[in-house]
């Protein structure tokens, strides 16, 4: 099981379907500039997960669709990553046990900081721009 983020930005669903009107490989590029602005907090994320083989902190993946910001992270590559990130128990008769934490420990702190520091939606802002300037549109 896959431990999955999912972020909304007011107003992308109509600024995708502008851009699908103007040219069909826009959305395309509004995706993948979601995915950088996901690298971002994969990349404050990343450096705190515990490791022992990294597998956990590797298997952190941009999965944006053109309307939302996703990050999976675990899967087949590091099915503990949920336990390591949120906690519980698990392991025959839940023996191994680590404290529930419904914000989690690595990805959404990592998330809520870039937004307090306002670098997320720098970068998110600016990959907007760039596909906006890719369709020809003048962004005030």
């Amino acid at each position: 099981m896959a431990a999955t983020v999912t972020l909304t930005v007011a107003g992308l669903v109509e600024f995708s379907r502008a851009l699908d009107g103007l040219d069909r490989s826009l959305p395309k590029a509004l995706r993948l500039a979601l995915n950088t602005s996901a690298d971002v907090v994969i990349g404050k994320a990343q450096p705190r997960v515990p490791t022992l083989t990294g597998r956990a902190a590797r298997s952190m993946r941009p999965r944006s669709t053109r309307n939302a910001v996703r990050i999976t992270a675990g899967g087949d590559d590091a099915p503990h990553y949920p336990w390591l990130d949120f906690g519980g128990h698990v392991g025959h008769h839940g023996t191994a046990a680590r404290a529930f934490l419904k914000e989690g420990r690595y990805l959404y702190p990592s998330y809520y900081e870039l937004r307090r520091s306002g670098e997320f939606d720098k970068v998110l802002e600016r990959e907007l721009r760039k596909v906006a300037a890719q369709a020809g549109l003048a962004v005030s």
